[in-house]
């Protein structure tokens, strides 16, 4: 009876984090440019009794392995970052933007908590300017963090801004009352191995501290598209990328969970049950 306990108890644990990743996904359908994380089980220890002595006499057409494996229950392998892209929606607005093909990711400068800075990734496209002084603007993104250029450095604007016009390859223009123009490309990133990312925080994504010990280099996760390879970027100007969260594929999700810790916990119950009708016994 403890076997089946312990069984059920290790793998309500990891049902509870998946459901808590499902309501994650439900909360952020309507964040422009989130993607949804799906989550993978692996089963825990299995032990393994021989009951065939001999294996060499059994039947060796059997469609099943030999002996009895009594497993302990199941874990959260992996949550997969699913890059799939999401629908547009136009705004009008010029600085609205969105990428309209998949892995590909605006650059922004997050200022920690110890005043670190680090870098981080974002499929959210709404852009806004943030004074920096009477005459000069920044470019933000809409919860305050620097956008940054191709070089890795913050996007600044001097002077009084008509408007922009922001092309697919994510050249930036900004045209001013005065007639002149500055131009800047904006900093994007190809991402080749998405199981590596992170999130952190809020709707962004970076690396892990430990990628190092992972046995892969920056390099290998992601592509900057700078100079030549800027042809790849591909930027559509006044509309904003959806989330690619399906609400009826998440509900679907979260019911099979529902079912999956019903099921164990009640097999908690039952175990609980003989235990109590065997120490009835006298």
């Amino acid at each position: 009876m403890n076997r089946t306990m312990i069984t059920a108890t290790n793998t309500l644990s990891q049902l509870q984090k998946q459901m808590d990743m499902i309501s994650h996904n439900l909360a952020n359908i309507d964040t422009a440019g989130y993607k949804r994380r799906e989550a993978s089980f692996t089963d825990l220890l299995v032990q393994e009794y021989r009951n065939q002595p001999n294996n060499a006499l059994e039947p060796q057409n059997r469609m099943t392995p030999f002996n009895i494996r009594q497993g302990i229950g199941a874990r959260l392998g992996q949550v997969q970052l699913t890059l799939s892209q999401g629908s547009l929606k136009s705004t009008g607005r010029t600085l609205d933007t969105a990428f309209t093909t998949e892995g590909q990711f605006y650059r922004v400068m997050v200022q920690n908590e110890d005043g670190s800075s680090a870098m981080r990734l974002t499929r959210n496209g709404a852009l806004y300017l943030s004074p920096l002084s009477d005459n000069e603007t920044m470019l933000v993104n809409s919860d305050g963090h620097a956008i940054l250029d191709e070089n890795n450095q913050p996007i600044t604007i001097t002077g009084n801004v008509k408007n922009f016009n922001i092309n697919e390859s994510g050249l930036l223009t900004a045209e001013m009352y005065n007639g002149t123009s500055q131009e800047v490309n904006l900093g994007v990133i190809l991402i080749n191995k998405p199981q590596f990312l992170e999130q952190k925080g809020g709707n962004l994504l970076g690396l892990p501290d430990n990628l190092a010990e992972l046995g892969v280099t920056e390099e290998e996760v992601m592509t900057n598209l700078a100079g030549p390879l800027r042809n790849q970027i591909a930027i559509q100007q006044g509309v904003l990328e959806q989330s690619n969260v399906d609400m009826s594929k998440e509900m679907t999700d979260l019911i099979n969970v529902q079912r999956s810790y019903q099921f164990h916990s009640k097999s908690i119950t039952l175990a609980d049950q003989m235990l109590g009708l065997v120490n009835g016994i006298r």
